[in-house]
Order: structure tokens, then C-alpha cells, then sequence
């Protein structure tokens, strides 16, 4: 039987952590350069242990959902 989430050690603890791989997901997925992304904003859902980045570039934006006990990306929504 595995550990609960509340118990498990997160991968991505900290914010920038999250901005950090939401940044370089992007970046690769959409072959552009990480200092021209922004933040445009930054949620944590405590309840199933997500992080939730939304970023702009150009003229697109994308919010990237990952789970901070795997540290992974897991759905990139362009919006």
C-alpha cells in the first residue's frame, strides 16, 4: 500500500520549481526560447497535489498541468 499524497515527498515543492518545468515543456514543445515565455500565472490545487502554469508567448498562451509528486508535465492546453 503506497503512502497517501500528503505523505509522499514532491518533486516540485516551490514555485519556481513548477515555472521551471512548465518553461522548458513549452520551450520544447513549441521550439522557442524560455526567456521570451512569461508567467502569466501560477495555481497549486493542494487536494490532488497538481500545479497548474499558465504562459504567454508571441501572441499564443498555454496553461501546463503537472504532477508535483512524479515532477512531470502531464497535459499542455493551448488556450
Amino acid at each position: 500500500m503506497s503512502p497517501g499524497i500528503g505523505l509522499m515527498k514532491r518533486r516540485l515543492e516551490k514555485e519556481r520549481d513548477a515555472i521551471s518545468l512548465a518553461v522548458s515543456g513549452i520551450a520544447k514543445k513549441y521550439d522557442i526560447k524560455p526567456e521570451n515565455i512569461k508567467t502569466l500565472e501560477i495555481k497549486y490545487d493542494s487536494d490532488v497535489g497538481d500545479w497548474y502554469v499558465a504562459l504567454g508567448w508571441d501572441e499564443k498562451k498555454a496553461i501546463v498541468k503537472m504532477d508535483s509528486v512524479l515532477g512531470t508535465i502531464t497535459e499542455i492546453k493551448e488556450i
